[in-house]
């Protein structure tokens, strides 16, 4: 899906059980501090973790509310 602010995020879902503690996250390079000259490399995803749909939807970010839409329709 495609955000307000240009943003494409991509989402899948499986039917597994998964250790969100053993999530390996790939990184992206950024100059930072910024006007430094330095390169330096961040991780997207900080943390993994398992939540009900309730409070999945209070967490998600508005417009990704969607992925749990299409899961729940696809699950029916």
């Amino acid at each position: 899906m495609k955000q307000a602010g240009g943003k494409v995020v991509k989402a899948w879902a499986l039917n597994h059980d998964l250790d969100p503690t053993l999530l390996k996250s790939n990184v992206f390079t950024l100059e930072w501090p910024p006007k430094s000259g330095k390169i330096q490399e961040f991780p997207e995803v900080d943390s993994g973790s398992w939540f009900p749909l309730s409070v999945a939807r209070r967490k998600i970010v508005t417009a990704q509310s969607l992925f749990l839409t299409r899961l729940l329709d696809q699950m029916e």
